[in-house]
């Protein structure tokens, strides 16, 4: 069906700010997202009833202060997508976006 993404600039000057954003990257892995890079972090969905329902649990979990975005991805437009791990492009290896879960496959 598709993916779920968010994307986060939070606030980390004080303790209790790093302690926020902390809590919020932990739920997001409890709750089932990959991390995608430090403050980018995935989620497969199988129907538009769970973009919905993630949509809304990304709201309701997000810290208060700071920027939080929710984007939606079609499995198409995620498999187009190109990783390229290195600093130097030229040596950098280039693979595959993750494939959906073999759990989420199930469905």
């Amino acid at each position: 069906m598709g993916w779920i993404m968010a994307i986060f600039d939070l606030p980390v000057l004080t303790p209790e700010q790093r302690r926020m954003a902390t809590k919020f990257r932990n739920w997001l892995l409890d709750d089932g997202y990959l991390m995608i890079q430090y403050s980018v972090y995935a989620r497969p969905c199988v129907s538009y009833e769970h973009l919905e329902k993630h949509s809304r649990r990304v709201v309701d979990h997000a810290p208060l202060t700071g920027f939080v975005r929710v984007i939606f991805f079609t499995d198409k437009q995620w498999q187009l997508a190109i990783n390229i791990v290195g600093t130097d492009a030229e040596l950098g290896r280039r693979s595959p976006s993750p494939d959906m879960p073999d759990q989420i496959l199930f469905w």
